[in-house]
């Protein structure tokens, strides 16, 4: 193969990649859309299609190891390819948290927590991924480090929802099946939103990683 083959073929990879993320960051948009409306149509779509999120991970995690087994790249190019296996595995992983959200909106009858402003804290974990994403388009290193540090207002947000939750719990009369009920779907939804955004940061620093050899965000 040619280098300009070679060379073709890596810029393919990230295109995939990127549409991945497009399809994703998407996915988690209209199961935040679904939970938000209680739209249980919406959430059934959500769930029957994630197969094709699942399908677009196997032929990319296909396209990287054929990458590795038959180019056997050095440097910047392995970094490249390693780090974009990685990726789509977090993205992946953040498609089958989108299936939660619709999961939770099929089991949600009535809003408990008012005060939660749980689509607010949906949209910035997506922003967050759509940031990592952005970076790892173009190679953005500098970026990586906000979007660490954008995390921990998310897990700041998260914290403090779990402890309304918590605190409402012990004030009120908790025996009931639908009061527990919805106790577990709102600490699992803020915790599933929460596990986007640590994805978003895995994104990131496999791209710091990628670009510049800085393991720094990965452990």
């Amino acid at each position: 193969m040619s280098r300009n083959d070679y060379q073709r073929q890596l810029e393919q990879l990230r295109e995939d990649v990127l549409e991945m993320s497009n399809i994703v960051c998407e996915r988690l948009r209209r199961a935040l859309e679904a939970l938000e409306r209680k739209d249980e149509q919406l959430a059934e779509e959500i769930i029957t299609s994630d197969h094709e999120i699942n399908d677009l991970y196997l032929e990319l995690e296909q396209d990287c190891i054929d990458l590795l087994a038959l180019q056997q790249p050095v440097a910047g190019d392995l970094r490249f390819i390693a780090a974009s296996f990685k990726i789509i595995t977090d993205l992946e992983r953040i498609g089958d948290l989108a299936v939660n959200l619709g999961e939770y909106t099929k089991r949600a009858e009535r809003d408990r927590y008012p005060d939660i402003d749980i689509a607010y804290i949906g949209g910035e974990t997506v922003e967050m991924v759509e940031a990592a994403m952005a970076a790892y388009a173009t190679d953005d290193a500098a970026a990586t480090g906000e979007i660490a540090g954008a995390d921990d207002e998310i897990d700041a947000l998260c914290e403090r929802a779990s402890e309304v939750v918590v605190q409402d719990l012990l004030e009120t009369e908790a025996g009931s099946q639908a009061n527990l009920d919805d106790v577990s779907r709102m600490l699992l939804t803020v915790r599933d939103l929460e596990r986007v955004g640590d994805h978003a940061v895995n994104i990131a620093a496999r791209t710091l990683y990628m670009v510049e050899n800085d393991d720094e965000l990965i452990y």
